[in-house]
């Protein structure tokens, strides 16, 4: 990643005026708990509202801040847009549904063997990620039918300078932990990752920045495709930034308190538009 993992603060370099919102403090590991839950659920709806559903394939998960060797994941089947945070299931390394999990019974206690093969190995990888995710969003999804990575053509897609991969190889849908390994160790230690002929994965330190920087990530796909082929048809090539002001625009606007600070819009549109927020207990 481009910073610490833990900060969560915007740089000051790109606001004027007094300090901006930051991260909630919580009252207890319980009360964080079912926060993230309720956040996550949240993103899973704004995922859905953005058109980044593909069927049943998708997935974001966020690390248990109790037993952080466990994650909270969207069940198999249950279209993003309706998720609510008891839909969610609460999954170990083994891949065991623990009872925890809100749908104890019923039709959607089902876990996405490709969710778990992936996040599993990048949760077990990388402690200093709490939240990861991955779809088949058009845009993303026809970028990486070209084999490349970004280029820093606009000052948004400077966010992925030095910090994304590309994973060279589609070997069908994941179903074993050799795959989930080979994209972990392709991702290594870079906040997102273009899967050939597949789709987008974004791992980060906090549900916003997740949420940022993979809507971020599809919508430099889209500028990029839309350039390139515009330039394509005028016999001409797309301008890049130059490397160094590439790599410190990259700073700022990639940076995990950027993503976060970003990010925490989304959630207040949605908040906003469904008339419901989470209910902090009083320290």
């Amino acid at each position: 990643m481009t910073d610490s993992a833990d900060s969560k603060t915007f740089d000051r370099d790109a606001f004027r005026g007094g300090e901006p919102p930051k991260p909630p403090v919580f009252a207890t590991k319980e009360e964080e708990r079912e926060f993230l839950k309720f956040r996550l659920a949240q993103a899973l709806r704004i995922f859905g509202n953005k058109g980044f559903d593909e069927g049943v394939a998708g997935h974001i998960t966020v690390r248990d801040p109790i037993r952080p060797d466990c994650f909270w994941v969207n069940p198999f089947g249950l279209h993003f847009k309706l998720i609510q945070p008891e839909d969610l299931l609460f999954v170990d390394h083994h891949g065991n549904i623990l009872p925890e999990s809100g749908q104890n019974n019923g039709p959607f206690r089902l876990l996405n063997t490709a969710a778990f093969m992936i996040h599993s190995a990048i949760h077990n990888a990388r402690p200093d990620v709490l939240c990861a995710a991955h779809s088949h969003s058009p845009h993303g999804k026809a970028f990486s039918a070209l084999g490349k990575t970004l280029d820093a053509i606009s000052q948004d897609a400077c966010a992925f300078v030095d910090d994304h991969v590309l994973y060279e190889q589609y070997n069908g849908i994941v179903l074993d932990e050799v795959e989930g390994a080979a994209i972990t160790a392709a991702l290594g230690s870079k906040k997102a990752a273009i899967l050939q002929n597949h789709g987008l994965l974004v791992a980060t330190s906090s549900i916003e920045a997740t949420l940022n920087f993979y809507i971020a990530m599809e919508r430099a796909c889209q500028v990029q495709l839309l350039a390139d082929a515009t330039a394509a048809a005028l016999g001409i090539k797309t301008v890049k930034i130059n490397e160094a002001q590439a790599k410190e625009t990259g700073r700022i606007v990639g940076s995990q308190g950027a993503g976060w600070f970003s990010g925490s819009m989304e959630f207040m549109v949605l908040e906003r538009e469904e008339g419901v927020k989470f209910e902090f207990k009083q320290a």
